[in-house]
């Protein structure tokens, strides 16, 4: 035996005798869809569920009209009121933009009731204070004050707003004044002692950048002065390398313009198109030294062909002159040397030791393709 089904599918409703009749805005219904129904009670308040602007053809949604004059309807303290109240629920939501909007709504209707006003202007301002709109927030407190001189919570919250901003002045003298009101106020006192110590710690973080600054302009000052007084020049390339953009000089002694300069090495060899980068040497170091240094490796690098030549007695040291040319640096001979002799002059390129590194066999041919305006063109001319 199959189950009973109830079926409902086509079936509409037919009074009859005695039955009533389906009211006129139910009629219309019946000979449309469940969807078409839905659609038109959206457009009755009672059934809402969004917000409908027209009356289906363009137009406008009477219904909506009429509830949205429901908002306006009483007198101005009433509907004051009424907006305080909902922005007063959106606060309590953290809806501070839309709290915000209805405070506003509020104090358009220019109601004549002070404590109504000041309450809008006081609420609207913890928004404000919320969202971060510090001057709006002190616009507000000022008129409150205007209607309440006595306001703490106005001191209060100007007083909040003026120190977000570092007006400390202004800050400290509406919390006094609140205070003048109101001495045994603990959030005023909080309050002003947070001010007084953020003034300080800002004026000690201040004084300490300033001294931080000074201190770096003595010591530049200081290594300017070395550099000068060792006859040092320092070209920039159009190009600089990579790993030369941070470059920096420095002086073992900040302090002491006598102690050695430090500056890294760019390690250059040609003949096989390698380099290598070395992050500090000193003035006082010899090409020697940096030979011996950058071939302490591996025995298998050493057994690569183009290596063949690479050791301390086979290789020639050189560095690039100011007018573009190439000198021979003696490799027992500290590196400031040659940077101190007037000619031929030979400087830094990009606050680096540039030094080119050379198998005594392929050295004429080397030096035979160097091209003194392709290297005077690399350079930033001032």
């Amino acid at each position: 035996m199959s189950d009973p089904k109830l079926s409902w599918e086509g079936s509409k409703y037919d009074p009859k005798p005695g039955q009533p009749e389906l009211p006129p805005q139910l009629a219309e219904f019946s000979n449309k869809t469940t969807d078409q129904v839905l659609e038109e009670l959206n457009r009755l308040p009672f059934f809402m569920t969004k917000l409908d602007e027209t009356d289906g053809e363009g137009g406008e949604n009477a219904e909506l009209e009429a509830l949205k004059s429901l908002a306006y309807d009483g007198k101005p303290d009433e509907i004051a009121l009424n907006f305080k109240n909902q922005g007063n629920d959106c606060y309590k939501a953290k809806q501070y933009q839309n709290a915000v909007i209805y405070y506003t709504k509020g104090l358009e209707v220019d109601c004549v009731d002070d404590e109504i006003n000041k309450a809008l202007y006081l609420n609207r301002a913890a928004c404000d204070l919320e969202l971060k709109n510090y001057r709006k927030c002190i616009g507000d407190c000022k008129q409150v004050l205007q209607l309440d001189e006595k306001s703490v919570k106005a001191c209060y919250r100007a007083g909040k707003a003026f120190s977000a901003i570092n007006q400390f002045e202004e800050a400290k003298l509406i919390t006094q004044y609140g205070l003048m009101i109101e001495e045994d106020n603990k959030e005023l006192k909080s309050l002003k002692e947070s001010i007084e110590k953020k003034e300080k710690d800002l004026a000690d973080l201040k004084k300490k950048r300033e001294e931080e600054q000074l201190q770096r302009q003595m010591k530049q000052t200081v290594l300017d002065n070395s550099i000068k007084l060792r006859h040092i020049e320092v070209v920039q390339t159009r190009d600089t390398p990579e790993m030369l953009r941070d470059a920096k000089i420095k002086l073992e002694d900040p302090k002491d313009y006598q102690s050695q300069l430090i500056f890294p090495a760019l390690i250059l060899y040609p003949t096989i198109d390698e380099f290598d980068f070395i992050a500090e040497v000193s003035e006082l170091t010899t090409p020697l030294e940096i030979l011996e240094m950058i071939l302490n490796r591996p025995k298998e690098w050493f057994l690569d062909p183009k290596h063949k030549d690479f050791n301390v007695k086979t290789l020639n040291c050189y560095m690039e002159t100011t007018s573009g040319g190439l000198v021979k640096i003696g490799k027992k001979i500290p590196i400031n040397e040659a940077l101190m002799k007037e000619s031929p002059k030979v400087p830094l390129f990009d606050n680096s030791l540039k030094l080119f590194v050379v198998p005594k066999s392929k050295e004429s041919e080397w030096i035979s393709q160097w091209n003194k305006s392709t290297a005077l063109q690399s350079r930033i001319q001032h």
